[in-house]
């Protein structure tokens, strides 16, 4: 009998798995290593810890990082590219560093495909659409054969204005296939992303031939192994935009499933909102490896219509997440006598030198552990026993370079990493129009809880929140999410030249094709939905703001050109500081989104208190160079309505809290820890 709810997260250290049990109500979260050089093992152990049998489980959902690892170390197929004659050049060319102009120091990305291996093929599509020369069939052919011969994993094809008229890219494709045989990767342009802009469409293509079998043969993996092990659910996987979809169309489009790692604690953080009302939050995601940003506004995540990797463009619905190399496992050394941290992690093997794997090197995690901050005996949920002398001992040899003792040098570890992470938090926030100190902080990561009031005290925000089993929050997150499908429409028509009715047929049927793809994954009829938006600037501009179409906004509304008239010349106020309220504009790009709805548990409320007092201890931890007793009080013990002071370390299996002095801690209703400082009323 199913009774289990199950979402998976891959980190660079650790596997997340959170399983919400049907009859009793309760989730329950548990971590395993990361197996790098095969997820699945990594997977599947994380798994076995939660559930006894796979065929208990209804509903699995995985956040996969494999396309991502596939990108950022180059590890992915040799990809073959098929331009339009002529402008072969374009993906090469690229786009000038407008934001860099003057910087000495700027380097062009690496293309992914070599020039040798980008081919001209005859034939035109025009703006408009109309055929004006037509596909040199033999052209593809020869391609193909090229293709063999340079033993290419994948080809990908680009044609100008492909978008408006995909005949030649799907009569490549077709052909191409015929070639190569069906099992062979070909990405087209207009699929990968259907918008204007070359470039980008080129560069989305390309990205998504690169990784794409990678993350198919991953996926096919994993679900053979479910399945042999009695799965019989359908796998779903996350998506950057930070839906989700069946692993069947994940291996379609797996594009989609770039960025699919991070978004999970940015819906976690949209439920929070949901669930408290705090319309505004920072999410704050530090695990062993990297540190993430993302936002909430208004209570919905951040959602950009283009991302960039190692400075290549993509157009894909994703969620906005800034991400630095600041970890646990960030590596502190000297350099030019001054102290770095990070971007370079010890990673899971060997690890912080406390791990005892043959880690030498010092790192945040290292420093936590000397300050008092970490229990050395209850790390991972017991998993791992860290050796507290180790540590000490990576620390006082680079604090001989600057001739500090251990303990203070682990404070200025700390005080670098936490610096590092305050400034990519004002880089999202303020590029937003968005002053941090108006949103609450939400700290989550298996190391977020334990900087997040440092970062809070620089920033001037005076909330914390760390919500329950913070170190799996993102897998958490992946349980509330839905369904989604997005889709685009290339739509170039100024205000004064707008055909409402045509934009509103336009939209309907782009919110019926993807009616039909939720039914195709399982999504009953009323339990799907859609939301519209469009691109737009003003006249003469280059690049656009997407102005979400809401209730009463329909194209066909007399006062429509008035009203996204004004809430684009809002959000162009909140982004740019200026307005143009007046001036024309040109509708640029339709976008639809359909969601399906499967259901996710409901919040689970915390015991309440019966008394003020809590089981706890006291332990010396240092604070600004000072040894204090804090607190240490193991998270199953705080039920709602406790409250207690800093200085305090509060432990639970999958994260630390820190709380330094001055500040107060008490218990909300779902079981949060909301953090202020005492005098904050």
């Amino acid at each position: 009998m199913t009774r289990y709810r199950v979402s998976m997260d891959i980190g660079g250290t650790f596997t997340d798995v959170v399983t919400y049990d049907h009859a009793a109500g309760v989730f329950a979260a548990t971590k395993a290593s990361t197996t790098p050089g095969n997820l699945s093992e990594g997977v599947l152990a994380g798994l076995d810890a939660v559930v006894d049998e796979s065929s208990a489980i209804d509903f699995l959902v995985h956040g996969t990082t494999q396309g991502l690892n596939a990108f950022l170390e180059r590890r992915g197929v040799p990809v073959l590219l098929l331009a339009t004659a002529g402008v072969e050049d374009s993906y090469h060319i690229a786009r000038g560093p407008r934001t860099r102009l003057y910087d000495l120091h700027y380097r062009k990305p690496t293309p992914l495909v070599p020039r040798r291996d980008v081919l001209g093929i005859g034939g035109r599509i025009a703006a408009d659409g109309t055929e004006l020369q037509p596909l040199d069939e033999e052209a593809v052919r020869a391609a193909a054969r090229t293709a063999r011969e340079r033993d290419h994993g994948a080809v990908a094809v680009g044609f100008l204005f492909s978008y408006k008229n995909p005949s030649h890219e799907l009569r490549a494709r077709e052909i191409l296939l015929e070639e190569l045989g069906d099992g062979f990767t070909v990405s087209v342009s207009h699929e990968a992303a259907k918008e204007w802009r070359e470039y980008e469409r080129t560069s989305s293509a390309v990205i998504e031939a690169y990784t794409g079998p990678v993350v198919r043969r991953y996926l096919t993996d994993l679900e053979k192994r479910l399945a042999d092990r009695g799965l019989a659910v359908p796998l779903h996987v996350m998506q950057s935009s930070g839906g989700i979809l069946t692993a069947e169309s994940a291996r379609q489009r797996p594009l989609q499933t770039l960025l699919s790692g991070p978004v999970g604690g940015a819906i976690a953080c949209a439920e929070l909102s949901r669930q408290t009302g705090r319309g505004h939050l920072i999410g704050i995601d530090m695990g062993g490896t990297s540190f993430d940003v993302s936002l909430i506004v208004d209570g919905d995540p951040d959602v950009s219509a283009e991302a960039k990797l190692e400075g290549l463009p993509m157009l894909m619905s994703v969620v906005n997440i800034h991400t630095v190399g600041a970890g646990g496992g960030s590596v502190a050394w000297a350099e030019a006598g001054g102290l770095r941290v990070g971007p370079r992690s010890a990673g899971a093997r060997p690890g912080p030198a406390c791990y005892a794997r043959g880690g030498t090197e010092p790192t945040v995690t290292d420093a936590n552990l000397v300050l008092g901050r970490i229990d050395p005996k209850g790390f991972a949920g017991g998993q791992m026993t860290l050796d507290a002398d180790l540590a000490e001992a990576a620390l006082s040899a680079l604090g001989t370079e600057f001739g500090l003792s251990a303990v203070t040098m682990a404070e200025g570890v700390c005080d670098v990493a936490n610096s590092k992470m305050a400034q990519a938090i004002r880089t999202i926030t303020v590029s937003r129009g968005i002053e941090p100190r108006d949103s609450a902080l939400v700290a989550f990561g298996g190391a977020g809880p334990m900087h997040a009031v440092f970062l809070a005290q620089e920033l001037g925000i005076a909330e914390i929140i760390v919500p329950r089993f913070p170190g799996a929050f993102s897998a958490w997150g992946m349980l509330q999410t839905r369904i989604r499908q997005d889709y685009t429409e290339p739509y170039f028509f100024l205000d004064e030249d707008l055909d409402g009715a045509d934009m509103s047929a336009a939209l309907q049927r782009m919110e019926q094709a993807g009616f039909a793809a939720l039914s195709h994954e399982g999504v009953a009829e009323q339990a799907r939905s859609a939301t519209h938006a469009v691109d737009i600037r003003y006249a003469a501009q280059e690049y656009t703001l997407t102005v979400p179409l809401l209730d009463g906004m329909e194209p066909t509304n007399p006062d429509f050109l008035k009203t996204v008239a004004q809430r684009f010349a809002e959000l162009h106020e909140a982004r740019y500081g200026h307005a143009n309220l007046g001036a024309p504009i040109e509708f640029v790009t339709l976008r639809t989104t359909a969601l399906g709805d499967l259901g996710h548990p409901a919040p689970e409320q915390w015991p309440a208190a019966g008394s003020a007092e809590f089981p706890h201890e006291k332990r010396p931890v240092i604070f600004g160079g000072e040894s204090l007793d804090a607190i240490v009080v193991r998270r199953d013990h705080l039920l709602v309505g406790h409250t207690f002071a800093g200085p305090a370390v509060v432990l639970e299996d999958t994260a630390t809290t820190v709380v330094p002095p001055r500040y107060a801690v008490t218990v909300d209703e779902i079981g949060s820890l909301i953090i202020r400082e005492r005098d904050t009323k």
